[in-house]
C-alpha cells in the first residue's frame, strides 16, 4: 500500500489565483498547486534556502527541491509559451501558527489578524496603511506614538479608517501591533534605526520624515506624490515621555534638515 502524501504547510492562500497573458493565448492551462506556489514564494521571493523552506513547510529538503523544479518548469512554460496559469489544489494545510519560529511574518500574521486590539480584519484584496497619529496630524516620534490611524485601501480608494490607541507601548510593541494587524505601509515622522529594522523584518514598507495632515499624506501616497525621507532616523534619549517633543518639526525655516539641532534627529532628503 502506497504511503499517503504528507500535507505541505503553507502560510496562506494566494491573493491572486490566475494569470493570463495578453495577446493570442494558448488554450493549454498550466495548474500550479498551492504547495508549488508556496515553494516559489519562499525561495524566489523571500530568498529562503531549500532547508529553511523545508522547515517552514514541514517537509524534507529533498521534497522541496522536487517541488521547486516542477514549479519552476510550469512557470517557465507559461512565460515562454504564453499559457494561462491557474493556482489551485495540491496537498497542503494552512499554517496554524506552529511555523512561527521559521516564518518572518506571514504565519504570525495569520494567527493574529482576526482581532488585534479590536481592529477589524483586513480584507483579502485590501492594502492597509498605518500612520502615526495625533489630532489629525502625523505624529513625529514613532517610538512615542500613542495612536495609529489605519486606512484600508481597495482599488486605490480608502474604504475604511480605524484609529487604534497604543496606551504608551514602546517601539517594539508598536511594530508587533502593526505586524499583527497586517499593515503593509507605515507613514510616520522620525523613527529610530531599531524600529526601522523591525519594520523591514516584518515586511512593512516605511515612508518616514513625513509631516502634516495624516489624511493628506495618505491621499498623496495613493497618487504617488508623497514626499518622504528615505534616510530619516530619530534617536531620542532623555526626553522623558516625549510629550513636548516634535521630531522633524522644530520650528526652523524651509531648507532645514533634522540633525542640525540638539534633538539627535537626522535626515537626508
Amino acid at each position: 500500500m502506497a504511503r499517503p502524501r504528507k500535507c505541505r504547510r503553507i502560510c496562506k492562500e494566494p491573493a491572486y489565483d490566475r494569470f493570463v497573458p495578453e495577446g493570442i493565448l494558448c488554450q493549454d492551462v498550466i495548474v500550479l498547486s498551492l504547495d508549488e506556489y508556496e515553494v516559489i514564494r519562499l525561495i524566489d521571493l523571500e530568498n529562503r534556502t531549500h532547508e529553511q523552506c523545508a522547515r517552514q513547510m514541514d517537509v524534507s529538503r529533498t521534497t522541496v527541491t522536487e517541488i521547486y523544479q516542477i514549479a519552476r518548469q510550469k512557470v517557465a512554460d507559461c512565460i515562454v509559451n504564453g499559457k494561462p496559469l491557474h493556482i489551485a489544489g495540491g496537498s497542503y494545510k494552512l499554517c496554524d501558527g506552529s511555523a512561527e519560529g521559521y516564518c518572518r511574518k506571514t504565519c504570525r500574521r495569520n494567527v493574529s489578524t482576526a482581532v488585534c486590539q479590536g481592529v477589524q480584519k483586513k480584507g483579502a484584496n485590501e492594502m492597509r496603511i498605518a500612520v502615526s497619529y495625533e489630532n489629525g496630524e502625523i505624529f513625529q516620534h514613532f517610538g512615542h506614538t500613542s495612536q495609529f490611524k489605519l486606512y484600508d485601501i481597495e482599488s486605490g480608494e480608502i474604504v475604511r479608517t480605524i484609529i487604534a490607541d497604543m496606551e504608551g507601548q514602546g517601539h517594539g510593541a508598536l511594530t508587533e501591533f502593526l505586524d499583527g494587524v497586517v499593515a503593509d505601509v507605515l507613514i510616520c515622522g522620525g523613527i529610530g534605526a531599531g524600529a526601522k529594522n523591525a519594520l523591514q523584518e516584518a515586511g512593512i514598507r516605511l515612508y518616514g520624515g513625513v509631516k502634516g495632515s495624516a489624511d493628506e499624506a495618505v491621499d498623496a501616497y495613493l497618487t504617488g506624490s508623497l514626499v518622504f525621507d528615505e534616510g530619516v532616523t530619530c534617536s531620542h534619549h532623555g526626553h522623558g515621555d516625549g510629550a513636548d517633543h516634535d521630531c522633524g518639526s522644530h520650528g526652523h525655516g524651509d531648507g532645514h534638515h533634522c540633525g542640525e539641532d540638539r534633538h539627535g534627529c537626522t535626515g537626508n532628503r
